[in-house]
């Protein structure tokens, strides 16, 4: 098998682009349009998400998903401000310091066992306000799936809005998951969002079917106050922006999120009750939704990702990340487990 078709479980980033959301594409690649966004697709767009989010949202529609978070975070703070998240979100460990070098500001993380944050957690970060020495905490920020593939339900993301509120903070969501969540939740996107008390989300696609872009979403309304001319500065204003609305589009007015996060969801519940019939396999992690943390011999893993492409997640413990994607099939499961199966009597 040629490298460039190697199928595997290392991210839903690696898989191709849904036919719906392509069909939408060519449709759209038509004649002249206003550029910039000033187009009905980018209209339409915007109203499918408002749909969905709230009539007062606001949305924005970017290049990619660390620039949604950074943008969006930079939106509602100053240089002096700090962020708090869990230490494995992806604004701490997979944006390459992101926040700190385009925004200013810290990133204040507490270590969770799930990946997802408690009022409790962040307890001693509430110090310092209005002291000069001291950074001052201003935003929560979540992943809606965590980074650890679990999923926050309502009253969780609740209990984070109002105790940010009660600080005069703000609370963030990291939505690049988010249909994944929605279709854990089995709730439409508003339920654990708008009327969850989020106020700015990154509301992603890539990484279930869409082929690039990303909406940066506020949904407090008065906090988007100069947006625009930060996603101009940021280099994230698209010239051609019908070509991002358009997947939107598709996406939403199609349900594509829906579909796609349906069978990967359902996909990775059936990774995990196979490998859960694996003798010295270790799930280490509640499979919510298309993630699932693994455990075993450094050997085997080694020898399966010849064949199956994977990341390492905690290479001291022996843990791996394998993940689930719209377009996994039945047969990547069965033949990547019978693989690991045969490994492991030779082992």
């Amino acid at each position: 098998m040629s490298e460039i078709n190697k199928r595997g479980f290392a991210s839903d980033n690696n898989s191709g682009v849904h036919p719906k959301v392509m069909l939408e594409l060519n449709n759209v690649n038509t004649g002249h349009v206003v550029g910039y966004g000033d187009d009905l697709y980018t209209e339409k767009a915007k109203k499918l998400l408002q749909d969905h989010l709230g009539k007062d949202a606001e949305v924005f529609f970017v290049f990619n998903g660390t620039a949604a978070n950074i943008m969006g975070l930079s939106a509602v703070t100053r240089s002096w401000n700090a962020i708090l998240s869990a230490y494995t979100a992806h604004i701490e460990q997979d944006e390459c310091g992101a926040p700190e070098k385009n925004i200013g500001c810290k990133v204040l993380t507490v270590d969770t066992p799930d990946g997802k944050l408690k009022p409790e957690y962040l307890a001693k970060h509430m110090h310092g306000f209005g002291f000069e020495h001291h950074s001052q905490p201003k935003v929560i920020s979540i992943s809606q799936p965590s980074e650890m593939g679990t999923v926050y339900k309502v009253e969780e993301i609740r209990a984070l809005a109002d105790f940010a509120h009660s600080h005069d903070m703000l609370l963030h969501m990291d939505g690049a998951r988010l249909a994944n969540a929605a279709v854990s939740l089995s709730l439409p996107f508003k339920a654990f969002t708008t009327d969850a008390g989020v106020d700015v989300l990154s509301f992603g696609g890539t990484k279930n079917g869409m082929m690039y872009g990303e909406a940066v979403v506020f949904l407090r309304p008065g906090i988007s106050d100069g947006f625009k001319y930060i996603r101009k500065q940021s280099m994230q204003l698209a010239s051609k922006m019908r070509f991002i609305s358009a997947q939107y589009i598709a996406y939403l007015d199609k349900e594509v999120w829906k579909e796609c996060a349906t069978h990967s969801n359902k996909l990775a519940k059936k990774l995990e009750k196979s490998l859960r019939e694996v003798k010295g396999i270790r799930i280490t992690q509640s499979v919510d939704a298309n993630a699932i943390f693994v455990v075993m011999p450094r050997k085997i893993a080694q020898e399966l990702n010849k064949e199956y492409f994977f990341y390492p997640w905690d290479e001291a413990a022996e843990e791996y990340r394998l993940m689930t994607s719209w377009d996994t099939t039945d047969e990547d499961i069965d033949t990547f487990v019978a693989l690991l199966k045969r490994l492991l009597k030779t082992k």
